[in-house]
């Protein structure tokens, strides 16, 4: 039914939104699956015009007979959209992480490309947003090592039992 891909974890869950507003057990089912189809027609939308767009991006590159920086960050940009997109079809889940770094690269590629005509504010405002948003990532990052979520520590238990009995 999901094609070899991971079901959702608010399938599986009981204890969610829908079940909270006390609707019919057939009923949460479906207002579930629904939910599910949306999301997944969205971030097939997404993922199609993020493609097409670095379709474009390629073909006028060629056209100019030139690559730049600029160039090379728009396309990183569009893998990392991509790369989002994929890990929330394989685990139903999407880091916080990831929209943080498009963020940084986005504003990176903001200087790049408008660096002439930027004020001393305005740089130092956004290079100041890139740090912030560098810093969110390295707490973030902290916060899932040192307090993990339950089913990752689950998942690091099984993983561990698996190798014990190689």
């Amino acid at each position: 039914m999901f094609n070899g891909l991971r079901r959702p974890q608010f399938l599986n869950t009981p204890h969610n939104l829908i079940s909270k507003l006390m609707l019919h057990p057939r009923a949460a089912n479906y207002s579930r699956r629904a939910l599910y189809y949306f999301e997944s027609a969205g971030l097939i939308v997404i993922a199609v015009a993020t493609i097409y767009a670095g379709y474009q991006e390629t073909l006028l590159m060629v056209s100019n007979a030139r690559v730049t920086l600029a160039d090379l960050l728009l396309m990183f940009l569009y893998l990392e959209i991509l790369t989002m997109v994929g890990l929330y079809f394989e685990s139903g889940k999407l880091p916080v992480r990831f929209p943080l770094y498009i963020a940084m690269v986005a504003m990176a590629r903001y200087v790049i490309v408008d660096i002439k005509e930027m004020d001393n504010i305005r740089l130092l405002g956004v290079s100041g947003s890139i740090v912030l948003i560098a810093l969110a990532v390295l707490v973030i990052r902290y916060g899932h090592v040192r307090y993990p979520y339950l089913e990752d520590l689950e998942d690091l238990e099984a993983s561990k039992d698996v190798k014990h009995r190689d």
